[in-house]
């Protein structure tokens, strides 16, 4: 995927797993001139977004191996990466990442979705929990998001809440 090529780069440039912020966008917008520094920086939130980095005392800490990604002989990212992914399609590449046909991952998310009559994007966790994706960010995401839409007023609402907590 060329957004974690993107977020490695100035990891592996720097022979680091920690770097702050600022030389972050540094490597990414003067080094490597891939992107403006405000670009850069929205590339920060969507890292942090999909759980390839997080923020610790204004450092940006890489939670996967920058050596174990190959960049390719003249490599550079489209601003389509800088668009952040709902929930639904995170969990979705997650699930085909682990091997999962896509076709057959919607079938079984869309199947969870009308057996625990749950959101879309519950189910999608749900099932790339299954699959052994690390998806406990996007967990919190949905809990947070059924949360917010109120108190469970019925079996289906609990169902759900229920669901969210066991991802």
């Amino acid at each position: 995927m060329s957004l974690e090529v993107a977020v490695a780069v100035p990891f592996k440039h720097r022979a680091k797993e920690r770097l702050g912020e600022g030389d972050f966008v540094v490597a990414l917008s003067l080094d490597r001139d891939w992107f403006s520094p405000d670009q850069a920086k929205r590339l920060v939130d969507v890292a942090v977004g999909r759980g390839l980095v997080a923020e610790e005392d204004g450092d940006l800490v890489a939670r996967f191996d920058p050596d174990d990604v190959f960049v390719p002989e003249g490599f550079a990212p489209d601003e389509s990466i800088l668009r952040e992914q709902s929930t639904f399609e995170t969990a979705l590449d997650a699930i085909v990442a682990a091997g999962v046909e896509k076709q057959r991952a919607v079938a079984a998310i869309n199947e969870r979705q009308r057996a625990l009559a749950v959101t879309i994007e519950a189910a999608a966790v749900l099932v790339a929990k299954e699959h052994g994706a690390a998806v406990d960010h996007l967990a919190a995401d949905v809990r947070e998001e059924l949360a917010a839409a109120g108190e469970p007023s019925g079996d289906a609402d609990e169902s759900a809440t229920d669901a969210a907590g066991d991802a």
